[in-house]
């Protein structure tokens, strides 16, 4: 089982920044997938971000040119560098891990507010 650990949440002032962490239990080069997730009160979740294992990233259309998602296989950690934060991006933010399996982690929580 593959478990997935996020940390680097926390409070920030709006137009601050914060940089998430999610380590992996197993070889993130295993997966075809990382991505980051978030979920906010009365919302769906959103799709944040991904990156394939070839270094491939996406990002939402609201996160364009603020967030960063990146990987460092060595440390089997995906990480998402956060700039610009705004109130609206206050959720808990998720890692997902897909390959043979969907695996999630259990969240860390951004709250950006004055």
């Amino acid at each position: 089982q593959v478990q997935l650990v996020e940390s680097g949440g926390g409070l920030v002032q709006p137009g601050g920044s914060l940089r998430l962490s999610c380590v992996a239990s197993a070889n993130i080069f295993s997966f075809n997938y990382m991505v980051w997730y978030r979920h906010a009160p009365g919302k769906e979740r959103e799709l944040v971000a991904d990156i394939t294992s070839g270094g491939t990233t996406e990002y939402a259309d609201s996160v364009k040119g603020r967030f960063t998602i990146s990987r460092d296989n060595a440390k089997n950690t995906v990480y998402l560098q956060m700039n610009s934060l705004k109130p609206e991006d206050t959720a808990v933010y998720f890692c997902q891990a897909l390959g043979r399996g969907v695996y999630w982690g259990q969240g860390t929580q951004v709250t950006v507010s004055s």
